[in-house]
């Protein structure tokens, strides 16, 4: 839960439902930039939002299934999908990944951005994100490394973790595993009052070795 009286689903159908759109639609640069260049496959969108990644990998051959816990998102990324061509390449699923992950393996699990208030169990989802990676595959975690400078009262209980700590949390086997980025980056991000800004993020590939 959120707090004693909404649901995760409902505070992320409340935000959805602010605007007709909350993110550009563009695909996220670290996906662009690591993934350009795979041969397609199965991919596994986490924490999918309006589907900007989910339909960027679709347009390059990728079947993906797509995952958010906001019905309202998804039902816009999936009408953004077929508006893009790429509606039948996608299977747009709502989990609480705390409590429910899709079934199968994947050649791709990403997960950008998998934040939210509360006590969601970020760890655990990310553990079982790396055991839906197939031999060969990469599973790519991008997160923030601190809150915006306009964040005026940030909440000193919360923790973003960095690239060396997300490792230690998925507990992978020794030599089953290749490190292939562990970085911190600028990006730039408009904040509420439209002006850019730089802001710190973080990022963890790896590739499950191929048996």
């Amino acid at each position: 839960m959120a707090d004693d009286n909404i649901s995760y689903e409902e505070l992320w159908d409340a935000r959805y439902s602010e605007s007709e759109r909350i993110w550009s639609g563009e695909p996220n640069t670290v996906l662009v930039r690591e993934i350009t260049g795979l041969e397609p496959g199965r991919a596994l969108d986490l924490g999918c939002g309006e589907g900007g990644d989910a339909i960027w990998l679709a347009q390059r051959g990728w079947r993906v299934t797509a995952t958010d816990i906001s019905g309202v998102a998804l039902e816009r990324a999936a009408r953004h999908a077929a508006e893009a061509g790429v509606g039948d390449l996608v299977d747009w699923q709502r989990h609480d990944l705390g409590a429910s992950f899709p079934a199968g393996v994947f050649d791709l699990v990403s997960a950008h951005f998998l934040h939210s208030p509360g006590d969601m169990p970020r760890e655990k989802i990310l553990r079982t994100a790396a055991s839906a990676v197939a031999p060969g595959g990469v599973l790519l975690v991008v997160g923030h490394s601190g809150f915006p400078a306009w964040e005026r009262h940030p909440h000193p209980e919360v923790h973003f973790p960095t690239p060396d700590e997300v490792l230690a949390s998925l507990e992978l086997p020794d030599g089953q595993w290749e490190v292939q980025l562990s970085d911190e980056h600028e990006r730039i991000q408009n904040g509420p009052d439209g002006q850019p800004t730089v802001r710190m993020d973080n990022a963890l590939k790896v590739r499950r070795l191929a048996d």
